[in-house]
């Protein structure tokens, strides 16, 4: 036994000699919690290798519980016949938390803590499937953050990054449980509004969400003011699948920033008719920057 072996049973090493494997390392099903096979005896008796098991509990020296994840080769003599085995195992509640935490990171933006595309996309939809199903509205909302590009050049990107986790706490406070708020990436933001009545509902959100952003923020003690522009497309009346839908609020968002910005626009068919640029870079500040604060004129 080994000093993690020690620590995982409850049993030191001078303890262990010479009592029974089973009184050691006493297994029970995790499932059933009827008493397990221990791996070591597996590999003895077959004559090869136990592979990973799963669902196993340890019973411990002081009777309490531990997860484990567990496996045993067998020991040969020079002549081929078995004499023992080796059990290797290790707790399984680290495993458990480290693949969770992976499965978490692999579907939230590690900036924000928001959900990510691909975590959006799954959501959508699922979202849709039930909105055929019981006929109701389900509305996107793309949002992006007009002149933010001079922020994070004025200021530093940590100013900029500490902006945007702002921006994702305030967007959060203003939605319902069963809405989901992705970070795009960047400055822009999907808000997928679930199981909403009427088209005004999601202008409604829009505008509440103007009024939130749009007041001050102090980051690293400077007051920035911020202005957004915001596309909005619904389902099933602008499209009916996940990809239209999110084309045509991008769209809808950009018609917002060609119109004054500051505000929020619905998608309609004619925006499609006729191609608009996106534009990547904005404008320059209008008035020079002052110590502590950063305000946006347009």
């Amino acid at each position: 036994m080994n000093r993690v072996a020690e620590t995982l049973t409850g049993w030191s090493q001078r303890e262990a000699i010479g009592a029974p494997v089973s009184r050691v390392f006493p297994l029970v099903d995790g499932k059933t919690h009827r008493t397990a096979i221990t791996p070591g005896r597996r590999a003895i008796e077959e004559n090869r290798a136990a592979g990973l098991a799963l669902d196993g509990v340890l019973v411990r020296q002081d009777g309490s519980k531990i997860e484990i994840e567990d496996s045993a080769t067998p020991i040969h003599d020079r002549e081929g016949r078995v004499t023992g085995a080796v059990i290797v195992f290790h707790d399984a509640t680290r495993s458990q938390v480290m693949l969770e935490r992976m499965a978490h990171l692999a579907q939230h933006d590690p900036l924000t803590g928001l959900p990510n595309r691909a975590l959006l996309t799954e959501r959508l939809s699922r979202d849709l499937g039930l909105a055929r199903r019981h006929r109701h509205l389900v509305a996107l909302l793309y949002l992006d953050l007009d002149a933010f590009k001079p922020i994070n050049d004025s200021f530093g990107h940590a100013v900029g990054d500490s902006l945007l986790q702002a921006v994702a706490s305030r967007v959060q406070e203003c939605m319902r449980d069963i809405d989901t708020v992705c970070r795009q990436g960047g400055d822009e933001f999907v808000i997928l509004l679930a199981e909403i009545r009427r088209p005004e509902d999601a202008t409604r959100v829009a505008e509440k969400l103007l009024a939130v952003l749009g007041r001050p923020y102090c980051i690293h003690g400077n007051q920035l003011l911020i202005t957004l522009s915001i596309g909005i497309s619904l389902y099933p009346d602008d499209a009916d699948d996940a990809d239209a839908l999110m084309h045509n609020a991008d769209t809808a968002m950009y018609h917002a920033k060609r119109n004054g910005r500051n505000g929020h626009h619905c998608f309609t068919a004619e925006m499609n008719t006729r191609p608009l640029q996106r534009r990547r870079t904005e404008p320059g500040l209008q008035r020079p920057l002052q110590p502590s604060q950063l305000v946006l004129d347009f």
